[in-house]
């Protein structure tokens, strides 16, 4: 099935029960109602030349007007290519990269449309969401286009979501996915959390990653829920938009999760309707999952996927864990083969070692122009996802970290999330990021960078010697440096990269050992 089929099979559905909500600025459309913009946006898109195949940018906020342009971008068999607004500074890599035929954009990046505008030749029409800009078409005139959209046949395979990956290891990817199998993945999504039609969703993550698409979006749709998709995160606001709109599911991440955590606490509870949490792009602490256990009595499904995949490898269930599967990501969806293996042999380890993490069963079509890059990750059927973990004989999957992020300490391999899970286990951690830097002999050292909690103070001696019971390792080589805030990527990733490329540059490029 493509990605909009399911949109019209909703109308057929539920015709009358509200798809999407604008929950910023209260604004719904039923399944009708959005099948009619569809076909509108589908319409006016065709009115500009735009095919099968041919790329749509958006680059805007959440918005209702962002998801009308991708169904408006699939109904007409068009991929659409999504640029974080993040990265304004480098838009011209992104438009020069996926080369759009259209670009559409919110009003208050016109002087970023300008400053890149020269540079980017395949863009044929700036689309403005907000109204007719200097070089910019009125969004609202061109679905008002007369006429309907033309009847395209393509194949439920083809391309339909370009987007790009975090960057923590490089320049972002565009990661180019079809309709299937990630239709098919979103099904299992929406089996595996219990979306039925009576379910409210509160979506504040970006429209342009995609993992909105899989945790959010097409389950949602697939199920006949009601869509809610919020602009920006605001721990305070969601509390009460989802308490005054009766959410039941809160796809989210790991920062704004904590967040909301901190909220419900001074709120004495959480929404009165809220029956679970879904996390995605980064591990979620420990403390954070065990609070929402026993504190909210609220099941945090927590998810393991990537870009490259359309979907999930792991996804927790939506009840609440007990101790010794709290910390899976986990267990593997029924459309992927998840294999650990061997990462010199290619074998597959035995159940419950850490090794390689690859997944069959359905991934992208490749990185956008990209064929030598892709062969390195896709290779007979499985993609090699460039993480590390083990799997437990019921399916459950633990991620320790990338393997690019491996360290080795005195000939002991240290896995990141082993010490950092072990770290944020602590009272006063909030947050915790290890990163390997140069030793001067061939090995790394480790250095923790650690956000503490406010009020809380701790000796650092004794925050070792904790850890490092709870990991079952010595840490005594291990730096702490106590910092404010982490770099994040737009996908909401901590930015090892960036601590990294922060920390060499402090030292005048060499590290020596402490």
């Amino acid at each position: 099935m493509k990605f909009h089929e399911s949109l019209i099979d909703g109308a057929r559905r539920y015709p009358d029960h509200v798809a999407l909500h604008w929950i910023d600025r209260d604004k719904r459309l039923t399944y009708a109602q959005a099948v009619e913009q569809m076909e509108r946006v589908a319409a006016g898109l065709a009115s500009l030349g735009v095919q099968r195949g041919d790329r749509v940018g958006i680059f805007a906020h959440n918005g209702l007007d962002y998801v009308l342009a991708m169904y408006g971008a699939w109904r007409l068999g068009a991929i659409s290519a999504h640029i974080n607004v993040q990265y304004a500074d480098t838009l011209d890599y992104f438009l020069n990269d996926c080369t759009p035929k259209v670009l559409i954009y919110t009003h208050d990046h016109l002087a970023t449309i300008n400053r890149h505008r020269a540079a980017c030749p395949s863009v044929q029409h700036y689309v403005c969401f907000d109204g007719r800009q200097d070089g910019a078409i009125d969004w609202s005139e061109l679905i008002a286009t007369p006429g309907p959209a033309p009847s395209v046949d393509f194949d439920d395979a083809e391309g339909a979501h370009l987007s790009y990956t975090s960057g923590t290891s490089g320049r972002p990817k565009g990661a180019l996915i079809g309709h299937e199998p990630t239709h098919r993945a979103c099904r299992c999504i929406a089996e595996r959390l219990g979306f039925d039609h009576q379910d409210v969703t509160y979506g504040a993550s970006t429209l342009s990653s995609s993992y909105h698409l899989v945790a959010n979006l097409l389950p949602g749709i697939h199920a006949g829920a009601t869509v809610g998709i919020a602009t920006r995160w605001d721990a305070a606001k969601a509390w009460d938009a989802m308490e005054r709109q009766g959410s039941t599911v809160l796809p989210s991440n790991a920062t704004a999760l904590a967040e909301l955590l901190e909220h419900c606490r001074s709120r004495g509870a959480a929404p009165g309707r809220l029956r679970l949490a879904v996390s995605g792009g980064g591990p979620v602490p420990p403390t954070v999952k065990r609070a929402f256990r026993d504190e909210l009595k609220l099941p945090l499904a927590e998810s393991y996927g990537q870009t490259e995949l359309g979907g999930f490898v792991g996804l927790g269930p939506a009840r609440l864990p007990d101790e010794e599967k709290l910390l899976a990501c986990g267990p593997s969806l029924p459309d992927r083969h998840a294999r650990i293996v061997d990462p010199i042999t290619g074998q597959d380890v035995p159940t419950g070692e850490v090794g390689d993490i690859a997944v069959g069963g359905g991934h992208m079509l490749g990185y956008w122009g990209r064929p030598e890059q892709t062969a390195q990750v896709v290779r007979q059927g499985y993609l090699y996802t460039g993480d590390v973990g083990r799997m437990d004989a019921e399916g459950y999957v633990y991620v320790r970290g990338r393997s690019s992020e491996r360290l080795m300490v005195q000939g002991e391999a240290w896995y990141p999330r082993d010490v950092e899970e072990a770290l944020m286990e602590q009272q006063a951690v909030a947050s915790a990021a290890l990163i390997g830097l140069p030793d001067g002999a061939g090995e790394d050292r480790p250095v923790a960078y650690v956000i503490l909690r406010d009020g809380i103070a701790v000796a650092e001696a004794q925050l070792l010697q904790a850890a490092g019971q709870r990991v079952k390792r010595d840490l005594s080589r291990l730096e702490l440096r106590c910092v404010d805030r982490l770099p994040l990527t737009p996908t909401g990733k901590i930015s090892k990269a960036e601590l990294k490329a922060e920390a060499l540059q402090a030292a005048g490029g060499a590290m020596h050992p402490g």
